[in-house]
């Protein structure tokens, strides 16, 4: 059951932390991607890949899935203009829904869903700690906009719902469990390609920053003892 709560919640707070406390530096919300970009691909490092890498035979088809993932998230970006790792451009003349962004943002949502039910902990943990930033970089722009609060939220609860749906199809359909490793393995690539963007784009300028080299160091060891 906390496959479905917890992803919803997560949307929830990055949405009430915007809406209540209104935070306006940006310094520490890139830190806070940093984090969830690190712990996310380390999660995918220590977890996902070996489990897809048990079955040598089929080794080089599972590099074909990664593959296929980082270029399912290539394309979905094209449409999202990078808003899973922290870009948003939306007008701020702008009444109705960004329903383009909505498809890409969802999904990705629903295809993280899927090894959720079969994985441990990390991997939850992992997809909570990279929505809140998302949630709150979403509301933020949304607030912007000429949207309405209600209709910004409707938007933000339809796009929580996405993870706990694939999450569902994955558990109640027996079709897709005979896909379970493919599917895992797509993810996989949209891991890699959304957390190693959000690596390189915390570092600014390609300068040294050690608060940010300490906070990804962190999430490491961290999702590494989970």
């Amino acid at each position: 059951m906390h496959n479905y709560i917890f992803p919803i919640l997560s949307v929830s707070i990055g949405f009430l932390i915007v809406i209540l406390f209104k935070p306006s530096n940006q310094k520490n919300l890139k830190l806070l991607l940093a984090f969830s970009g690190a712990f996310l691909l380390a999660i995918t490092v220590f977890n996902l890949l070996p489990e897809v890498f048990e079955d040598h035979m089929y080794a080089k088809q599972t590099g074909i899935w990664i593959m296929g993932g980082i270029l399912l998230q290539i394309f979905l970006e094209y449409f999202s203009k990078g808003a899973e790792h922290g870009h948003v451009h939306l007008s701020k003349d702008r009444t109705k829904l960004p329903w383009v962004l909505f498809s890409s943002l969802g999904i990705h949502a629903l295809l993280e869903g899927f090894p959720l039910h079969h994985t441990e902990n990390g991997l939850l943990i992992g997809i909570i700690i990279h929505k809140v930033p998302v949630a709150m970089i979403l509301t933020t722009f949304l607030l912007q906009t000429k949207i309405s609060k209600y209709k910004s939220l409707f938007f933000l609860m339809l796009f929580a719902f996405m993870t706990p749906l694939g999450s569902f199809i994955a558990e109640t359909f027996t079709g897709i469990q005979a896909y379970y490793k493919q599917i895992t393995a797509l993810v996989i690539g949209i891991f890699l390609h959304i957390s190693t963007t959000i690596l390189f784009e915390s570092n600014e300028g390609h300068s040294f920053n050690l608060t940010k080299l300490l906070v990804i160091l962190i999430a490491i060891i961290t999702a590494y003892l989970i």
